[in-house]
């Protein structure tokens, strides 16, 4: 783009894409993984038994470690199974499997809760969260490319293997708290998305209409776009006081209202005509008489019958 050559970031570009994220950037990614899966609530079962991940760290270390793995390698895990590829695949690379390893034992069993504590502090979390953000953007062109390889007009192959790639641990998170004996249906994260899903989603869109050319924009200059409004974003949520606002929510609220809102004077449920007839049907008669209350039986008993049981 013209705009790139003019602000002379087309170095900056090129650098970021050839950016390496092991190990820095995947060593924050698993961190910040397992720190968050560290901090999910859980269901109280018993007085002394829990569904939260400290409780199951302390109960089954081996439960915590396979829910830490599908929270840092989820969304690899999703894609490959997407791809009808094995989806014990991405745990083949045993140097990345060590590393989230380390990192999870380090977030549960460190002496003194030295690492958590270390993590928490608000400016180092601040970095390791952004660092967290930038390998989203790999994670979601990787997946991308995967899926164009493969099927290379499939758009929306590609945007759904993108999209599984980059938010994967969230869209797994169900099959991840059944590891810890937790059962939500009503947390799917399809039926009410999440700040991270969406964002997830929005860049596999760009990346997928780059991909086919419909988007004209090189690769390198629209990773530089998508990875400062992520970082940036993200930074703002947590400067905000954790604000987990989308920033395109009032442009999301108006399509969902113009598109997808049934109007309620066409409701089925509404309909006055089909109210009036079953209220017909099924209201008692209020104004009856004495002889409609009588059993048939009474009025065919033979009237000597009645006068002898009289």
């Amino acid at each position: 783009m013209d705009v790139f050559a003019f602000l002379n970031l087309n170095e900056l570009a090129l650098g970021l894409s050839n950016l390496p994220m092991f190990p820095y950037f995947d060593m924050a990614h698993y961190i910040i993984s397992v720190m968050s899966l560290r901090e999910q609530p859980g269901v109280s079962l018993s007085a002394c038994r829990s569904t939260g991940a400290l409780a199951v760290s302390q109960r089954s270390p081996f439960a915590c470690w396979f829910s830490s793995m599908l929270y840092c390698f989820g969304g690899a895990v999703l894609s490959a199974l997407m791809m009808a590829e094995a989806p014990v695949a991405p745990l083949s690379n045993t140097t990345n499997l060590l590393l989230a390893s380390l990192m999870w034992y380090l977030v549960f069993y460190c002496p003194l809760d030295l690492v958590y504590s270390l993590a928490s502090i608000w400016p180092l979390r601040l970095i390791l969260t952004s660092m967290k953000e930038v390998t989203r953007t790999w994670k979601i062109l990787g997946g991308v490319t995967q899926a164009g390889r493969k099927y290379s007009d499939g758009l929306f192959v590609m945007i759904a293997v993108g999209w599984a790639k980059g938010a994967g641990g969230g869209l797994i998170s169900n099959f991840e708290q059944l590891v810890r004996g937790v059962w939500k249906p009503e947390t799917n994260e399809l039926l009410k998305m999440s700040y991270p899903t969406k964002v997830t989603l929005l860049g596999s869109v760009l990346f997928s209409l780059q991909q086919c050319r419909f988007f004209p924009i090189q690769t390198h200059h629209l990773m530089l776009i998508y990875t400062l409004f992520i970082v940036t974003n993200k930074m703002r949520m947590m400067l905000t006081s954790g604000s987990s606002s989308y920033p395109f929510s009032e442009l999301e609220s108006v399509l969902y209202k113009t598109l997808f809102v049934r109007p309620l004077t066409f409701s089925p449920l509404n309909d006055s005509t089909q109210g009036s007839d079953q209220t017909s049907c099924t209201s008692p008669k209020k104004n009856g008489s004495i002889s409609d209350r009588k059993s048939p039986d009474t009025d065919q008993r033979n009237p000597e019958e009645a006068k002898k049981k009289d």
